[in-house]
């Protein structure tokens, strides 16, 4: 007889330190996908899933990195089981990176004269003071700011 697979996924120790907040931040991204966009621009109804997304890898990495409370094998097991985007941290650990809000703001390809977002830019060298991103609705996010 063959064996019986389970999908039965082992929680590194620790985990229940994170799952409490994990939980809420899933919970409030399935109610922003599920919100309705009446009125709302295209691009305007994914600004709420790209912030709780970053929300949730910000948490995660600050866990890790920043205040050294959880283990690297819980730290590996979040961003393998996709709680937090592994490559928007990376970008993180980079200088001049540290406050980025997602990675479609540094992506060439996704704008105009093959540059970064508007909200890539300082405060202090933009033209117009307040600016809200098309991809992610950041008001900000360079490094010097």
């Amino acid at each position: 007889m063959p064996k019986v697979k389970t999908n039965r996924v082992k929680y590194p120790e620790g985990w229940e330190l994170i799952e409490p907040t994990l939980r809420e931040l899933q919970a409030k991204m399935r109610e922003a996908e599920n919100d309705p966009h009446d009125g709302k621009r295209k691009c305007e109804a994914l600004w709420p899933i790209f912030k709780i997304a970053h929300q949730k890898s910000r948490y995660i990495f600050d866990l890790y990195h920043r205040r050294k409370e959880i283990s690297k094998e819980l730290y590996e097991f979040c961003l393998d089981q996709g709680y937090a985007d592994r490559s928007l941290i990376a970008k993180w650990k980079k200088p001049g990176y540290e406050r980025l809000c997602c990675l479609k703001c540094i992506q060439p390809r996704d704008h105009n004269f093959a540059t970064t977002c508007v909200c890539r830019v300082p405060k202090h060298l933009r033209e117009e003071k307040v600016i809200e991103c098309v991809h992610c609705g950041c008001k900000g996010c360079a490094s010097g700011d």
